[in-house]
């Protein structure tokens, strides 16, 4: 790459050929559930574990995920992709996305997706303003195990999917 040739086209073409996994993230707080899609998320940390996820701060998640304690990360296996469409391009503003698919109270009082892959409740421990997205690092406190039978969604199967919000 030449030094006057613009990085971004490049940088984007890497990191879709990468084809991360997407996780739906959930959380509650003050008696109001939330939940989206998102793109941005890795383990930072082997020992002690540790787990960034990024929130556009557009997203209603974002509101529910300043004030909660804890989140919750879902894997999702591809053959739920409806499950991903919903929490991907309905906003919580106006829909209780929670009415429209199968969950259960976890730890912490967090909603956990029945139909995830596998899931953990990480306690927030802190907040780091990212630019558009807040970035909110996890430290796992319980966990489901996905079972090895599952083809996991990644970042290439949604990314036509409109979202609820820009991000």
């Amino acid at each position: 790459m030449s030094a006057d040739t613009d990085p971004t086209d490049s940088f984007d073409a890497v990191i879709s050929a990468a084809d991360a996994p997407v996780w739906i993230v959930t959380t509650s707080a003050h008696g109001h559930r939330a939940g989206c899609l998102v793109g941005f998320a890795t383990q930072v940390s082997i020992e002690p574990r540790r787990f960034l996820v990024g929130l556009s701060k557009s997203n209603h998640t974002y509101e529910t995920a300043t004030t909660a304690t804890h989140l919750a990360v879902h894997l999702i296996a591809a053959r739920h992709f409806e499950v991903a469409g919903l929490f991907a391009t309905t906003t919580g503003d106006d829909t209780d996305k929670f009415a429209r698919c199968d969950w259960h109270t976890g730890p912490h009082g967090l909603p956990i997706l029945t139909s995830a892959a596998g899931w953990f409740a990480g306690e927030i421990l802190e907040r780091i303003d990212l630019g558009d997205h807040l970035g909110v690092l996890l430290a796992p406190v319980a966990a489901e195990a996905p079972s090895t039978d599952h083809a996991i969604l990644h970042l290439n199967a949604v990314a036509e999917l409109k979202p609820g919000h820009p991000a």
